[in-house]
């Protein structure tokens, strides 16, 4: 029981060590933003059309 408790207090002071590390600096943020931009236009164009496609057939229907 006691060196389960030990591991557990050492895990403690582990992960505290951890949260107080400091970030990595991101070397080029710039870039990565750009594919993810194109990325959400592209999902919010497709679900438009899906979502207007799905009107238009609630619309038929009634």
């Amino acid at each position: 029981m006691s060196k389960l408790i030990a591991a557990l207090v050492a895990g403690l002071f582990a992960t505290a060590a951890f949260a107080q590390a400091s970030a990595p600096e991101a070397s080029a943020p710039a870039a990565a933003t750009a594919p993810a931009k194109h990325h959400a236009k592209k999902h919010a164009k497709k679900h438009s059309k899906k979502a207007a496609k799905a009107e238009a057939a609630s619309a038929a229907s009634e």
